[in-house]
């Protein structure tokens, strides 16, 4: 992957912008399964510096209302700057303390769990390795930019930043 452009995890790069997007697709996924249930599990994704794009499971494309409930909720942890912090801990210990852990990966003896929000209250907790903002009020606000099905019972969604206005 790293020969095409792509680093693990789906990052074209480590960029800031790329970085950002990379925290927020955390947040996107978490948003997903608190508006449309715990069912729906990412299926993959890329983020470039300028948007990410979501793959996950879900019978039928969002509708209006649904977007707007998700982009509303990931808004509202945006505007809370939330801590994004990880520990190093085994695969176990991490789903035990509710990490989600969607891809078929092999994983080493030790892995990140990245939690956004406190330990014990928190909005997002995955097992993930790659670059992350230290708190959620870095993001900047995002919106759906468009959604398409691309298979049976796959969404996808394309997010980028929400253009400020002077």
């Amino acid at each position: 992957t790293a020969s095409a452009g792509i680093f693990k995890g789906g990052l074209a790069d480590h960029s800031e912008e790329t970085t950002k997007l990379h925290t927020a697709t955390h947040m996107l996924h978490a948003a997903l399964r608190k508006i449309l249930g715990d069912t729906v599990s990412q299926k993959g994704s890329h983020i470039t510096a300028g948007r990410l794009r979501f793959d996950f499971s879900y019978p039928e494309k969002l509708s209006e209302e649904q977007v707007d409930q998700v982009f509303e909720l990931i808004n509202q942890k945006i505007d809370e700057n939330l801590p994004v912090s990880f520990i190093e801990t085994t695969p176990d210990e991490a789903i035990k303390k509710g990490a989600l852990h969607f891809f078929a990966e092999k994983y080493g003896e030790k892995v990140k769990m990245y939690t956004i929000g406190s330990e014990f209250d928190y909005f997002s907790r995955e097992i993930c390795g790659g670059p992350h903002v230290t708190s959620t009020g870095l993001v900047g606000s995002v919106r759906m930019i468009k959604q398409e099905k691309i298979g049976s019972g796959i969404i996808r969604i394309y997010v980028g930043f929400l253009e400020k206005t002077k």
